[in-house]
């Protein structure tokens, strides 16, 4: 939880915001958009439009909660309060250097593209499992933190 104090310190860290479905539908849309681009491109672009499918879909579900966070390390930490497994939470963390890695340094890294399509599907499915008592209980555990 140290992680988790430390991004609601910073300026654009974790904080408790009015909650969005709005916004959680269009991220949603977003992410979905960018796996299809994703699975219609080559080279550099499969790994960041994969990475952006992945984390849209992840801030789908903050917005949801009404939670905000502009630091993707703090985003990726989140998962932690939602039924996230160690492989979905890892596999987040290690998309993410892939994507620095392609982007930055033009490293051409591949991926297991069904998981990224997985993943999506994963994050739809926590979305329909939220209810009032559940994100309550998640917006006080993360002001807790």
């Amino acid at each position: 939880m140290n992680k988790i104090s430390w991004c609601k310190r910073q300026k654009k860290g974790i904080g408790l915001i009015d909650r969005k479905a709005h916004l959680s539908e269009s991220y949603m849309k977003d992410a979905e958009e960018s796996l299809d681009v994703c699975l219609d491109v080559k080279g550099k672009w499969k790994v960041i439009s994969g990475y952006y499918a992945c984390y849209n879909a992840l801030y789908s579900i903050l917005m949801k909660c009404g939670i905000r966070c502009e630091i993707h390390d703090c985003t990726i930490s989140l998962m932690s309060f939602f039924d996230f497994s160690k492989e979905e939470l890892s596999f987040m963390e290690s998309l993410k250097g892939k994507r620095i890695q392609t982007q930055y340094y033009l490293r051409d890294l591949s991926e297991d593209w069904k998981k990224v399509k997985s993943f999506v599907g994963r994050c739809k499915e926590i979305l329909l499992g939220l209810n009032d008592n559940k994100i309550n209980e998640i917006r006080r555990k993360i002001d807790e933190a």
